[in-house]
């Protein structure tokens, strides 16, 4: 693991992700992260001063559409990214420090896998905003409590499972959540078997379901709407946007009331 020493002007370089940490200010407890990153990963670019975003131009990703693997680790890298925002945001530096080291080295490892052989905007979430209940559905454990921890931090109450069978469950013992968050590829029960049970029932009649995953939906033949998913939000996750599309449901449903 990368133990990274926080000095000031220090820069972490992923030159085949086409990425770059830099530390621009330490300040007792608080560290200013800055982050280039080509447009796969979404970031908080707000954090990022105008003059550094230049080295966003030298993405050299491997070329065509990214793997369903590569996609799922980028996903942790940008949660991991949310995640540190919020941590420095609460004073959490010992967490930040961890999350920012795990990040690190999930970048390093995809930097090395993606070598050829031949070669910040601000909180989306106020404090006095109501909460949403949320379950998250996801095989990958790190994934899974990465998200359950950054919608936490943005004041949701969260359950997880790790496939549909336990995510069946759960629904089936009466506690409704506002938002099923639901990825694609799992054993036992897989999202589309668990989308199909969840619409085919009247008990879960309007639940709000959204697709977070690396696969199309056209590939699974998944529609939009009422008898398929409300949202498909493709990885690596942009949490803004899930949670824009969130706020919006919420939003429709009062008028509706």
């Amino acid at each position: 693991m990368l133990v990274l020493s926080r000095r000031s002007d220090e820069k972490i370089v992923f030159p085949t992700l086409g990425m770059e940490l830099s530390i621009l200010r330490v300040q007792g407890n608080v560290v200013r992260v800055g982050i280039d990153a080509p447009p796969e990963i979404h970031i908080l670019r707000g954090e990022i001063p105008a003059d550094a975003r230049g080295a966003a131009a030298r993405t050299v990703l491997p070329p065509g559409p990214l793997s369903h693997a590569m996609r799922n680790q980028l996903n942790k890298v940008t949660l991991r990214l949310h995640l540190l925002q919020k941590q420095l945001q609460v004073g959490k530096v010992a967490e930040a420090d961890r999350t920012l080291s795990e990040a690190i080295d999930v970048l390093g490892g995809l930097d090395r896998e993606a070598t050829p052989s031949d070669a910040i905007a601000r909180p989306p979430l106020k404090e006095s905003a109501p909460k949403f209940r949320v379950l998250v559905v996801e095989d990958d454990a790190n994934e899974r409590e990465l998200l359950a921890g950054l919608l936490t931090m943005n004041g949701c109450e969260c359950i997880t499972a790790a496939d549909g069978l336990a995510a069946l469950e759960f629904l089936g013992a009466g506690v409704r959540p506002d938002f099923v968050l639901l990825d694609m590829r799992m054993p036992r029960c897989d999202g589309p078997q668990t989308l199909r049970r969840i619409r085919n029932s009247a008990r879960f009649e309007k639940l709000r379901v959204f697709a977070i995953s690396g696969t199309s939906p056209c590939d699974l033949s998944i529609d939009a709407g009422p008898r398929g998913v409300d949202a498909w939000f493709a990885k690596p996750l942009n949490p803004r946007s899930l949670w824009d599309a969130m706020e919006q449901h919420r939003s429709q449903v009062a008028a509706a009331n």
